[in-house]
């Protein structure tokens, strides 16, 4: 083998050790469970009782406000009836009350299904094995053409599942803000001018988890297909 295939095969295994490292570090934050959000950001659990007094608050300043402005409805000035604003604010207020057990409740939905992609009989991914891989390309090949486009693919590979990687980690991250600001979003929901903003937040909520399904399915499928790679790379 030359020094050309020698120092092609080096890098390829410094990228695929680091892949491993990546791989290990960002697969710890996916999933539906909050533990690894409050793991790396502790001040979310202390915050997310500011929101709820401050969603309380909102709530109850809209019932107010929406029942004094109904003495002007001879000016002209619309307001909500005095009776559906008591039931939705009532109501709102028994379902910001209770948001955290709300959300862990779809929180567990949504992790049944991801549980069980992930979970399926799924192999250890090494990517440090593509270095035998390689040894077994490159000596077949010995070729220095052909190794350096093996290195460009290894290069491709790497970048692409990294982007993966980091795009369900933004997925978990973005769900855990949606989750630990839900009491503001809840008590959006109690007025009919700012209802729009709860079911914003509820199709947003929704969406976070069909993603990061949808991020799990993706991982499962490269994990299968390095696999069978790994296992018998002339096969191709």
């Amino acid at each position: 083998m030359g020094i050309l295939d020698g120092i092609v095969e080096w890098i390829a295994e410094q990228v695929m050790n680091a892949l491993d490292l990546v791989t290990t570090s960002v697969l710890g934050a996916l999933g539906c469970s909050m533990d690894t959000f409050l793991r790396y950001f502790p001040a979310a659990e202390t915050m997310y009782q500011v929101f709820m007094a401050l969603a309380i608050g909102l709530i109850l300043l809209n019932w107010v406000w929406q029942l004094f402005k109904n003495y002007f409805i001879g000016a002209g000035i619309e307001a909500e009836d005095p009776i559906k604003l008591s039931l939705r604010t009532f109501l709102f207020l028994f379902l910001t009350f209770y948001a955290k057990d709300i959300v862990d409740i779809l929180l567990n939905i949504a992790g049944t299904p991801y549980s069980w992609i992930l979970s399926e009989d799924l192999p250890p991914l090494e990517f440090a094995d593509f270095s035998s891989v390689l040894t077994v390309i490159l000596g077949v090949c010995a070729n220095g053409g052909v190794a350096l486009i093996t290195l460009i693919l290894v290069l491709i590979l790497a970048w692409n599942y990294i982007k993966l990687l980091f795009e369900a980690a933004e997925r978990y991250i973005l769900l855990g803000v949606l989750v630990y600001t839900a009491p503001v979003s809840f008590a959006t929901g109690a007025s009919q001018a700012t209802s729009n903003i709860f079911k914003s937040w509820c199709r947003m909520l929704g969406g976070q988890f069909f993603l990061l399904l949808m991020n799990a399915w993706c991982l499962r499928l490269f994990t299968s297909m390095v696999g069978t790679f790994l296992s018998n790379p002339l096969s191709l």
